[in-house]
C-alpha cells in the first residue's frame, strides 16, 4: 500500500516532488485542526513547519502515523513525549537553514551596529540626517558566542572575517575543536559576559536556557554590550532587556525571535536602539528548498523503516557511519531470527560486534536488533523510537559489546541470550550479495537471509536431508536454497537452513518436527529482504 503523507504547511515544490515518487501526498495547507485530523486518520506521515501544533490529541487521532517531519530545526510545536510513546519518529531538517541563520545573524549584527533600519526609514521619510546615526565598527571588537554548534561556528567564521576576536561558551565543545576554529573558549559565562562587546546566542529553548539572559545576567555584562538573538525566543527576558537598554547598560540589541510569536507589540519595539525582524532566520529561497527536500528524504527513509540521522527522539549519537548503516538491516533481521528460533523473547540480550565494525559505536546496531526482536512478537508497530520502552515493558535488558579482534569474517554481529533457561546464540554478516546467517548455536552455516526460512536441527545421519526435502515437496513447498551445518562437537546434531518460496502453516512446521531424526524445526518470516 502506498503510504499517505499529509503536508500541513507549505514546503518547497522540490520536497513535494521527492515525496510523490513513492508516496501519496495530500495537502492540508490552510486547514483548521479538525479538518487536519480527518486527513490524518489513515496517514502514515505528517509534515509541518512551525505553525501547526502537533499535540497529544492529534497524535492519538492518527493511529497509523509512523513519522512526523518538521521542515526546519525547532520541534517546539510537536509533543515529543506523546510521539515517542506512540512509536512515532520525529525528524527535522537540522542542516537546511544553518547558512541562512548565520547570515541573518550577521545582518542583525551589522544592522544594529550601523543603525541601518533607522537610517533607511528616516531617509525614506524625506530627511537627510548623517549626524544622528553614528555607529561602531565590528573590527577589533570581541564577539561572545553562546552555543558553538553548526550556526554558532558559521557566525564565528564570518565574524573573524570582519576582524573580530571571537570567544565562545559551549560545554559540549572541546579544546581541539575550538583550536581548529581559532576560537578562544571562555572558562564560563560570567567571563564571556564581562569581556564581550557583542554577544550572539545560538541555543535551543530548554528548561535550562529559558530566561537565561535576565536582569541578573545583564548586570554582569560589559557596559555598552550589544546583544543579538536569532535562535529561539524565550531565552532572553525581553522586559529586562528593554530596561537594561533604557538605563544605558546595554547599548542595543537585535532580535529575530520572541517569547511569543507572532508579536506586534513589545516594549522593545519602542526603543530606537533595537533592530527587530519577524523570525526571518530561515527565510531564504535556498533554506526553504533545503528544508523541504531534507525533511522529505527523512520522512521517506522513516517510512522505509530506516534509522534516520535527523530523528530527534531517538538516541543514536551525533552520526551513524555508512558502514554501520549497511549492517542495520542485518541486525534487525537477526533479532527476528533469534526470537523465531527461541520461540520467545530473552530476559537479557547481548549484542556483540566483532571485527572491523567494532571501530564504530554499537548502539545503533543494538537498537536495530531490539527493533527486530520485538517486531517478531508485537502486534503493535515497533520502531526505533519505541523499541527501548517496549523492551523495558517486556523486562528485556540489552548489553552491547564490541571487539576489534579479527574473525573469519571482516565484520560480524553476534546475538546471545537465554530464553526459558536455554541459551540461544547466532551470528550474521553481510556477504557479497546479501545478509548471511553464518552461525546458529554451535553450528556454522552460510544461509542467505530470505523472507521465508525453515530452520531445522536434526540427527547427523544419512538420509535426513532427503527426508525433509521429500516431505516438503509432498506439501508443494518449493525449496529455493538449502545449506547444512555441522557442529565441531563429535556426535552432535546437524542443522539445516532452508530458503522457501512461501510461508509455512503451523501444521506443516509441526509435521516437520515429527519426522524421524528431526529434533527441532522453526519457521521464520522476515520483512522482504
Amino acid at each position: 500500500m502506498t503510504p499517505k503523507v499529509v503536508v500541513a504547511e507549505a514546503i518547497a515544490p522540490a520536497g513535494i516532488e521527492a515525496l510523490e515518487a513513492n508516496c501519496e501526498v495530500v495537502s492540508g495547507v490552510g486547514l483548521d485542526q479538525s479538518e487536519l485530523l480527518r486527513l490524518l486518520t489513515d496517514a502514515q506521515a505528517l509534515i509541518v513547519r512551525s505553525a501547526t501544533q502537533v499535540d497529544a490529541a492529534m497524535i492519538e487521532g492518527a493511529p497509523l502515523l509512523k513519522v512526523i517531519g518538521r521542515a526546519g530545526i525547532g520541534v517546539d510545536n510537536i509533543d515529543l513525549t506523546a510521539a515517542t510513546a506512540a512509536g512515532i519518529l520525529v525528524v527535522n531538517a537540522p542542516q537546511a537553514n544553518v547558512i541562512s541563520a548565520a547570515e541573518h545573524t550577521m545582518a542583525l549584527l551589522l544592522g544594529q551596529a550601523r543603525h541601518v533600519p533607522r537610517a533607511d526609514a528616516v531617509l525614506r521619510s524625506g530627511v537627510w540626517d548623517r549626524k544622528s546615526y553614528q555607529g561602531v565598527e565590528l573590527h577589533g571588537k570581541t564577539l561572545g558566542i553562546i552555543g558553538l554548534g553548526r550556526i554558532g561556528s558559521l557566525v564565528a567564521k564570518r565574524a573573524q572575517a570582519f576582524g573580530m576576536l571571537v570567544i565562545a561558551h559551549d560545554p559540549y565543545v572541546g579544546a581541539e575543536r575550538a583550536r581548529q576554529l581559532e576560537i578562544e573558549l571562555s572558562d564560563g559565562l560570567d567571563t564571556l559576559y564581562a569581556r564581550a562587546d557583542f554577544i550572539t546566542i545560538h541555543l535551543p529553548l530548554t528548561e535550562e536556557t529559558a530566561g537565561m539572559i535576565n536582569a541578573a545576567t545583564l548586570a554582569k555584562m560589559k557596559p555598552g554590550v550589544r546583544i543579538v538573538n536569532a535562535s529561539r525566543g524565550g531565552i532572553i527576558d525581553e522586559a529586562a532587556l528593554a530596561e537594561a537598554i533604557r538605563s544605558g547598560r546595554v547599548a542595543g540589541a537585535a532580535l529575530d525571535v520572541f517569547s511569543a510569536e507572532p508579536i506586534t507589540q513589545s516594549p522593545l519595539f519602542e526603543l530606537p536602539q533595537v533592530v527587530v525582524t519577524p523570525h526571518l532566520g530561515a527565510s531564504t529561497r535556498e533554506a526553504q528548498d533545503k528544508a523541504g527536500i531534507d525533511v522529505a528524504e527523512a520522512v521517506a527513509g522513516a517510512l522505509r523503516g530506516e534509522l534516520v540521522l535527523s530523528a530527534v527522539n531517538v538516541d543514536i549519537g551525533s552520526e551513524v557511519a555508512d558502514e554501520v548503516r549497511r549492517f542495520l538491516p542485518l541486525a534487525e533481521h537477526l533479532g527476528r531470527v533469534f526470537v523465531g528460533v527461541a520461540r520467545g523473547l530473552p530476559d537479557r540480550l547481548t549484542v556483540r560486534i566483532e571485527g572491523r565494525l567494532a571501530e564504530y559505536p554499537v548502539h545503533p546496531l543494538g537498537l536495530a536488533t531490539l527493533k527486530g526482536a520485538l517486531s517478531a512478537v508485537s502486534s503493535a508497530a515497533v520502531s526505533y523510537v519505541n523499541a527501548p520502552a517496549l523492551a523495558e515493558r517486556h523486562g528485556i535488558t540489552v548489553a552491547e559489546e564490541s571487539s576489534s579482534e579479527s574473525t573469519e569474517y571482516v565484520s560480524l554481529v553476534r546475538l546471545t541470550g537465554t530464553v526459558g533457561g536455554r541459551e540461544i546464540s547466532l551470528a550474521g554478516t553481510i556477504g557479497r550479495r546479501a545478509p548471511m546467517l553464518v552461525e546458529m548455536f554451535e553450528y556454522e552455516l552460510d544461509l542467505p537471509l530470505s523472507q521465508y526460512m525453515l530452520i531445522v536441527r536434526n540427527a547427523d545421519v544419512p538420509g535426513l536431508i532427503g527426508r525433509v526435502g521429500t516431505f516438503l515437496g509432498t506439501r508443494d513447498v518449493n525449496i529455493a536454497n538449502m545449506v547444512v551445518g555441522r557442529s565441531s562437537v563429535t556426535g552432535a546434531a546437524a542443522m539445516m537452513g532452508i530458503d522457501i518460496d512461501h510461508p509455512l502453516s503451523p501444521e506443516i512446521v509441526e509435521a516437520v518436527r515429527n519426522l524421524d531424526g528431526v529434533e527441532e524445526a522453526q519457521f521464520v518470516q522476515l520483512p522482504l529482504v
